[in-house]
């Protein structure tokens, strides 16, 4: 079972928006017990909808901080301050979303927290990371994602467009996880804790080896729209369909099944194959989506019609892998993982806590 990985553990959650959040959450999942330290004013994701039921919290906040324990205390309040420190001295990992600097001047900066709790691994999950001449600067996923070079290969020749989930969040959240459970087992072994500095820039940089070894030029490379066979078409109704058949077998089914055989031998034709491409367009142009389904979704040449979010859910292997739920107004997608054949479970909701009792659990 998916929540026996980490029972026992005990998460601080300092985080806000997504990317701390939706790392914490993947702890969560795996059975930690994570308490999430919110300002008194709360985490501003509460109102970022504005389809939020008047009084209620947006479904985006509900969703990623599932399976959480809410603290609302004022780290620059004596009391509550001092409350903190006793949830760090039994907390196992601590991760804060600060800018850096912060967390020092609400007198937990690194020797206070060592001192607290020598074991504690400590994840500092900034934009830019706790040193260099950005380390202050402001940002969010898409100044991330334009630092990186992720924007200027992702798009059409004439501009590139907003990638979408937010690429570094979700980067950076990963790293995160990786990196305290990698830590956790560190520890195992010396009984001592550590301070990991993650940037969310970072985290999305080291996705970009390959793109930084031979830049791609926005619709000139193999997979961002420069290839014929690794593609988006526009159908005959106005929908679209995707095409994928890096390998030369899927490709020659591909040019087989649409009764185009002296296709096959034009699959690496130079970059950026403008001419097979539009070749390709013209054909996917003649007829509406359904008829595509039915021509190549037995092909075996790696088509796929582009889902509008409003059919995911009825996607017949989305259905039986079962990770989607929808309940309380959201969809909610589980834990990506099996274990020994069980899917995983349903998350229970975000719950509001009190500092008496969490304190009184983490005895």
């Amino acid at each position: 079972m998916i929540t026996e990985f980490l029972q026992g553990l005990r998460v601080l959650d300092l985080s806000q928006y997504l990317p701390g959040p939706f790392a914490t959450r993947l702890l969560a999942d795996m059975g930690a017990d994570v308490v999430k330290v919110e300002p008194p004013a709360g985490d501003p994701l509460r109102t970022l909808d504005t389809a939020a039921k008047p009084g209620g919290a947006s479904p985006f906040y509900r969703m990623i901080n599932a399976g959480k324990t809410i603290l609302a205390l004022d780290l620059k309040d004596k009391t509550d301050n001092e409350a903190f420190a006793r949830l760090v001295q039994r907390a196992d990992v601590l991760l804060e979303s600060f800018r850096p600097g912060v967390l020092d001047r609400l007198g937990f900066g690194p020797e206070r927290l060592a001192a607290l709790n020598p074991a504690l691994i400590h994840c500092a999950l900034s934009g830019f990371g706790q040193t260099g001449p950005y380390r202050l600067v402001p940002g969010h996923d898409l100044g991330y994602a334009a630092v990186t070079g992720t924007v200027d290969a992702t798009g059409t020749p004439e501009a590139p467009v907003i990638p979408y989930p937010p690429m570094a969040d979700h980067a950076g959240a990963m790293q995160s996880v990786a990196t305290i459970l990698g830590a956790l087992m560190a520890r195992s072994r010396s009984g001592r804790g550590c301070f990991l500095d993650i940037s969310l820039s970072e985290s999305l940089l080291s996705w970009q080896a390959p793109a930084l070894t031979v830049p791609p030029a926005r619709g000139a490379a193999v997979i961002n729209g420069g290839a014929a066979f690794y593609q988006i078409y526009r159908t005959g109704d106005g929908q679209f369909v995707t095409l994928s058949p890096l390998e030369p077998k899927f490709w020659a089914n591909f040019c087989n099944a649409v009764a185009r055989p002296d296709w096959t031998p034009r699959q690496f034709e130079p970059l950026p194959q403008h001419a097979l491409i539009a070749d390709l367009a013209g054909l996917f142009a003649a007829e509406p989506r359904a008829h595509w389904d039915d021509l190549l979704g037995d092909a075996e040449c790696c088509y796929e019609p582009a889902h509008p979010c409003t059919e995911v859910a009825d996607h017949p292997q989305i259905r039986a892998r079962g990770l989607l739920h929808e309940h309380d107004g959201m969809t909610e997608v589980l834990f990506p993982a099996y274990v020994d054949g069980a899917p995983p479970p349903m998350r229970t909701p975000v719950r509001d806590g009190r500092i008496a009792d969490v304190l009184a659990e983490w005895e």
